[in-house]
């Protein structure tokens, strides 16, 4: 029987200075119901609105994440970074500019 070293942990860069979890299972559920049409995902507005770079290299995160346990009706539970014992519950169809108002993010990149 072999032993095998574990791997290590390492780090990994980030150019993130705030970050959104959005539920991925809640905006699956309503299908869209976001933007001008009200077709597009909330996590794909809010990258819109917030004009913000893909991946690590943008200034601001948005992030779909597996359900979250809240499961409103009709509406997206989204957690922002700087707040995260406050979250938030977006009814299908909300202004998206109002909810990027809201979040806590660094200056436009």
């Amino acid at each position: 029987m072999t032993q095998t070293t574990p791997a290590r942990i390492r780090h990994v860069p980030s150019n993130w200075q705030g970050m959104v979890l959005v539920c991925k299972k809640c905006s699956k559920k309503i299908g869209g119901g976001f933007g001008p049409k009200r077709k597009i995902a909330l996590a794909k507005a809010l990258r819109r609105e917030l004009a913000t770079k893909k991946g690590r290299k943008g200034s601001f995160g948005i992030a779909e994440v597996g359900c979250l346990g809240v499961c409103p009706g009709n509406a997206v539970t989204v957690v922002d970074g700087a707040h995260p014992d406050d979250w938030l519950v977006v009814p299908r169809g909300s202004d998206v500019a109002e909810l990027a108002a809201g979040l806590e993010k660094p200056q436009p990149e």
